[in-house]
This record gives structure tokens, sequence and C-alpha cells, in this order.
């Protein structure tokens, strides 16, 4: 499956992208997620829980940044398993200054299931993948724009 979209914010490209490289901010903004621990540089493993239709369940997951350039994007490549199954997926976060003080987001995903997940079908796992990467950008933008009112 896969998918995108784009969300303007409300903060300079800068601003964005160091939110984005925040640990703290990803964990904060992944749906079920109870741990985000580096574990090299760019690479961290998570501790997920979801609670959405087939694909409840826990997962542990690595969560990579990959071709990243500053302050432009990045690629982040991640791997979950759990009891539900597997997930593979790459999606690519491209950061475009649009007016002062104002950045459009693009995003564009890819990704794969495997194990008793992948019996559900593609039509409903579309709509969980939809589900949690619009969860994920609605949170970066209230973090974001919550930070600047109190700015």
């Amino acid at each position: 499956m896969n998918g995108n979209g784009s969300i303007e914010l409300n903060a300079s490209i800068e601003h964005v992208w160091k939110k984005l490289m925040d640990p703290e901010v990803l964990a904060e903004c992944i749906m079920g997620c109870k741990q985000l621990v580096l574990i090299e540089e760019g690479k961290y493993r998570a501790e997920l829980a979801v609670g959405i239709a087939a694909v409840k369940g826990k997962y542990d997951a690595t969560i990579e940044l990959v071709d990243v350039q500053a302050p432009k994007g990045y690629k982040l490549v991640v791997h979950g398993e759990g009891a539900p199954g597997f997930v593979d997926a790459e999606g690519v976060i491209h950061l475009t200054p649009v007016a002062e003080g104002k950045t459009n987001l693009t995003y564009s995903y890819t990704a794969e299931v495997g194990g008793k997940v992948a019996a559900i079908g593609q039509r409903m796992l579309g709509g969980v993948a939809k589900l949690l990467i619009s969860d994920f950008f609605k949170k970066v933008k209230k973090e974001i724009e919550n930070e600047q009112k109190t700015a």
C-alpha cells in the first residue's frame, strides 16, 4: 500500500526541521509509542502498542532516519514485528519554505505487511495506515503550533 499528502505548518523550515529531528517529539507524535530509544545515530528502537482493529497489538520496531538532507527532508524506514504480524514501511518527508514563517511538509509512503494482519484485506489496512499517518502529522502540527503560541 502507498499514499501521500501535505500539510502547511505555521513555522520556519528550520523550526520544523528541529522538531522532526527531536526524538521526544517523534515519540510523542507516533500513535501508541511507549518507548523510543536511540541505538545509534539516526536509528531508534521503539515499543508500540497499536489499538486499531486487526492490527491491535504490541510491536517491537526499529525506526531509522536515512538520506538526511538538513533542513529539506529525510527518509524514515520502519520495521516492526509483533503477534499480529509485521510491517515494513518507508516514508519520505520533504520540507519547503512557502512564506515568511510558514513551511509546506509533503510526504509519501509505502508499506508492506505480513502475518495474521495481512489477512484482513488491503482496503482496511490502507485505512489504518492513513489514520496512523494523518494522526502523526496532526500531532506534529499541534506540537509546532502550540510551541509557537507560547514562544
